[in-house]
């Protein structure tokens, strides 16, 4: 199964997901310090679940120039269109152990679908041309929840994969180590959650203020494609 022929605008810095939001007003901050998208989980073990009344409030508050990311895990095709089309949002992340035919199910549906792929477990990096995503995460899973529960890992073993596939980066990412992260794996989009809280679910502005100030500083000696 062969990916979707998408064609990718080049930027000069990688696109900046902030995921995890539980608030209107975290979300309207995030957008206002530059950040290009934002991230609802649907996942309902997760600390930052939201349901789907509250994801349509965070939603309705941002403009349309503001990527609005559902983060589900092992959910089925009804239940993932139903927050799509409930809350508006722009593209659908897939944590868990989703089939290539789920994917493929989205996307001919016209959602911009991202998979996630680990370095240290299944579904891992060789998985990719199963799937026709529009793009993948990639992370180091390191916890009792899908995810890079704030783990760090060596970046760089995901650069190879990143001159090949579209890749948005995540896990273990904070103000202090991002740029590292940019320099080594090279990505196309960057993903935080825990690194600019204050709590489980609730933003620190300054973190995220110095975040999108340290990644709009790094330049690679790559193009970034614009997957967000």
């Amino acid at each position: 199964m062969s990916a979707p022929q998408t064609r990718y605008e080049t930027i000069c810095t990688p696109q900046i997901k902030i995921c995890g939001i539980t608030a209107p007003e975290d979300a309207l901050a995030c957008a206002s310090l530059g950040a290009d998208a934002i991230g609802l989980v649907f996942y309902p073990r997760s600390p930052r679940y939201v349901d789907i009344r509250k994801a349509a409030d965070i939603c309705s508050a941002l403009s349309d120039a503001i990527a609005r990311v559902g983060v589900f895990v092992d959910a089925d095709f009804d239940t993932i269109m139903e927050k799509i089309n409930a809350c508006g949002l722009t593209a659908v992340q897939l944590h868990g152990n989703e089939t290539p035919e789920l994917v493929e199910q989205l996307s001919d549906a016209g959602v911009k679908a991202i998979k996630a792929l680990y370095i240290n477990k299944k579904p891992g990096l060789d998985a990719a041309p199963l799937y026709p995503a529009a793009a993948f995460l990639v992370e180091c899973a390191g916890g009792a929840l899908p995810g890079g529960n704030a783990v760090c890992w060596d970046w760089g073993s995901a650069r190879a994969f990143a001159e090949e596939r579209p890749m948005i980066l995540a896990g273990g990412l904070s103000p202090d180590n991002v740029a590292e992260a940019i320099r080594a794996a090279a990505p196309d989009a960057i993903d935080v959650s825990s690194g600019v809280e204050a709590a489980p679910g609730r933003k620190d502005i300054q973190k995220i203020k110095t975040f999108i100030q340290a990644v709009r500083a790094c330049q690679t000696n790559r193009s970034p494609r614009r997957v967000l």
